[in-house]
């Protein structure tokens, strides 16, 4: 039996919306996980560096393909401190993370990973805390670039450097004068 793109989106659009968002993020988690389960099996193979390395240039395409779609489907066309903080959320990197918080000015904008299920998990299974500053900040700036090149992408703190007790790693994204 042949289904259509059409035929899966009728068959989603008649579940109740809990039972969506619960297949959604569903959906999310398993793409982390596959990600997690490429990068344990590189970095077993190969050593931590060309893990990151590879995963470093995989998240950078990620990132400007995930603003340029989001972007269109979320209808922005004026990015700003606010709409890009809300694109962001919508990214599938945001969705994962168990707790985040952001601030907004008028021309600047801060992204906080409070709790990081990614270095949570690792720490529970044993392995040292991955090392994700190169991975996250080619991402970050190719995320923001796509929707201005303008825009600074600064790292404040993140894994390989030391963390606060209640903070994982923060990101601020300061918005040229115009």
């Amino acid at each position: 039996m042949k289904f259509s793109r059409e035929e899966d989106r009728e068959m989603l659009r008649k579940l109740p919306k809990q039972e969506i968002l619960d297949l959604f993020f569903l959906q999310v988690r398993n793409i982390w996980r596959v990600d997690g389960l490429y990068f344990l099996g590189i970095e077993d193979e190969f050593g931590t560096a060309a893990a990151t390395e590879i995963d470093a240039r995989c998240w950078q395409t990620v990132g400007r393909i995930e603003a340029r779609h989001l972007r269109d489907i979320l209808e922005i066309r004026k990015v700003d401190p606010q709409s890009l903080m809300f694109l962001l959320r919508n990214s599938g990197w945001a969705l994962d993370i168990l707790e985040k918080e952001t601030q907004i000015t008028e021309r600047k904008a801060v992204f906080r990973v409070i709790k990081c299920g990614t270095q949570l998990t690792r720490i529970s299974k044993g392995l040292e805390v991955f090392p994700c500053k190169k991975v996250r900040f080619g991402y970050l700036r190719s995320f923001a670039h796509e929707l201005d090149a303008e825009i600074e992408v600064i790292c404040k703190v993140c894994p390989p450097d030391e963390r606060l007790s209640n903070l994982w790693c923060e990101w601020e994204f300061s918005f040229p004068r115009k």
